[in-house]
């Protein structure tokens, strides 16, 4: 504790490791950041638009104030560019979004946003579809390795699925799917790509918050508007025609009409004698156009390269993206201004770079990248695994920020999952000698593992975390943290009151930027090479590539 309190109230912070001083991440200048980023003069900062540009801009500034090598892509002139292009497919419904039901004989329309949120399809320029028969299928799951089907062979081909969201250990917290903490399979992303595998028009993902871990507003928000992806030589390999939400209330009803009862069906789907039922006399139609353009979008990445080892290197990471202009809010407010998420951890990016200049020039290169699109899907940290600037296999790790800071200061800190990796032991290690201790993840349910862009690295192999703030705050304790938590997942994550605040305690910025901070020096500056564990799915892929680190 005191370690702590004297960290954040010295004029310059000690280095735990060498006992010299170190530079101090200052909160004044993350908060400045912060507050220009999301304004309303940046638009929300969505992919391929005016609000892009404008962050872009001011992200190469920064990154060249604080000192830093451009790291993009190779310039045909020779050294690189400040950004990494990347290629994406943008699709926006045109027009009005006809939807309508039939069961027991009687049709009713529905309406975008409301019953439904239907997504922009990434097949074709128009979709529709006409009286497909609806069925209910469970988790959506096919594990082989679990000996798992919630599809029992049954033909798909022409018909939309209902699937409820998360795994079926949710509700027990008991099972094959981790318990309480959420599979890749419990992710609407997988479930997305198994309605593209089983040849079905689409998926429906049934809404319920609390195995979602988040509102009917954030799912709207996040699917009714504009929808990215990398693009594909074959998008029906990963997109089935139809893809969307709906909500629960919209779901039971049809459920019942197709003569079933929901909580019937979902007690029966959390085990693996489930089922699938088709719903008698239900179908669904949808008709609407959509307009595609490729677009290129951008990741910002700036360098300090090693003075020893320069092709080593290790990765901060933070998405600039928002949600962009959008859907009103009760207010009437258009603009996703995501000052949190993920203004906030793009902002300790440029402090840490700004930090990282100050201290002894590092013997392994640090990188820095802002990577775009992540609220579309993590595409952005997507494309640069797909596409790395450079290796992989000598890339040590990845420190990734998404939403960081407000909360004052903790006891504690956490990442997004509980990730099998020394990466994160090191993170606890450096935690500890401020007298701070790590948490788990306190929502594994939640699968925030798979949401932030620390993802698309650990697919690979790459060591990855995504780091966070506490919640057990020295001003209230854990109620008080829990209570934040809850209120910004209600109230503002992806709504337009996501909105710098004022208010904010800079004290856990300077607690968190201390922690990353020193972590990233400490992989900098000695023959550290994080691993996997035994057990993790992650680690053959990363041994593969074991002989390229020495």
């Amino acid at each position: 504790m005191k370690k702590l309190l004297l960290s954040l109230t010295s004029v310059a912070l000690m280095s735990s490791s060498a006992g010299a001083a170190a530079p101090q991440v200052d909160p004044n200048r993350i908060l400045a950041d912060i507050k220009v980023l999301s304004s309303d003069a940046f638009e929300g900062r969505g992919p391929a638009t005016a609000g892009e540009t404008k962050t872009l801009a001011y992200l190469i500034a920064q990154m060249k104030a604080a000192g830093l090598q451009p790291a993009g892509d190779p310039l045909k002139s020779g050294g690189r560019a400040w950004t990494q292009d990347v290629p994406l497919v943008r699709s926006v419904t045109k027009g009005p979004v006809a939807i309508s039901v039939t069961a027991g004989g009687e049709t009713k329309a529905w309406t975008q946003g409301e019953q439904v949120a239907i997504r922009a399809t990434l097949i074709g320029d128009h979709l529709t579809v006409k009286d497909a028969p609806v069925v209910f299928a469970g988790y959506g799951v096919k594990a082989p390795e679990r000996n798992w089907d919630d599809f029992k062979g049954m033909d798909l081909k022409g018909k939309v699925v209902l699937i409820l969201v998360n795994d079926p250990d949710f509700e027990t917290g008991k099972g094959d799917f981790g318990g309480k903490a959420m599979t890749y399979y419990g992710r609407w992303t997988y479930k997305f790509e198994e309605a593209a595998r089983q040849g079905a028009v689409g998926f429906l993902v049934v809404h319920e918050t609390a195995p979602a871990s988040y509102g009917w507003a954030t799912v709207k928000n996040s699917n009714t508007d504009e929808i990215f992806d990398v693009i594909r030589k074959d998008p029906r390999s990963a997109h089935a025609p139809l893809e969307g939400w709906i909500q629960r209330d919209a779901a039971v009803a049809l459920v019942k009409a197709g003569g079933y009862d929901f909580d019937t069906l979902k007690t029966q789907a959390q085990t693996r004698d489930f089922k699938p039922a088709l719903l008698k006399g239900v179908t669904f139609s949808t008709d609407y156009a959509v307009e595609a353009r490729e677009v290129i979008s951008h990741n910002v990445v700036g360098a300090i390269p090693g003075t020893k080892y320069p092709n080593e290197r290790v990765f901060y990471t933070a998405h600039w993206d928002h949600l962009g202009v959008g859907a009103p809010d009760a207010k009437g407010d258009r603009i996703y201004n995501g000052a949190l998420d993920n203004a906030s951890g793009t902002a300790m990016l440029l402090e840490l770079a700004r930090t990282s200049m100050k201290a002894p020039k590092p013997q392994r290169t640090l990188v820095f990248v802002s990577v775009t699109a992540e609220e579309k899907g993590l595409l952005g940290s997507t494309y640069y695994t797909t596409a790395p600037l450079y290796s992989l296999a000598t890339t040590v790790g990845v420190l990734n920020m998404d939403g960081v800071g407000p909360n004052g200061l903790a006891h504690d800190f956490t990442t997004s999952g509980d990730a099998p990796l020394t990466l994160q032991d090191e993170l606890a290690k450096v935690g500890k000698a401020h007298d701070r201790v790590y948490s788990p993840d306190p929502r594994p349910e939640a699968g925030s593992f798979f949401r932030s862009d620390h993802f698309p690295f650990a697919k690979v192999g790459v060591p990855a975390i995504s780091f966070g703030g506490g919640r057990d705050l020295f001003e209230g304790g854990k109620d008080a943290g829990d209570a934040k938590s809850r209120a910004y997942t209600s109230d503002r994550y992806h709504q337009p009151a996501d909105e710098y605040d004022p208010t904010w305690d800079p004290r856990g910025f300077v607690a968190d930027g201390t922690l990353l901070f020193e972590l990233g020096q400490k992989l900098a500056n000695t023959r550290i090479w994080p691993e996997w564990k035994p057990g993790a799915e992650f680690k053959a892929t990363r041994d593969k590539t074991k002989a390229q680190r020495k």
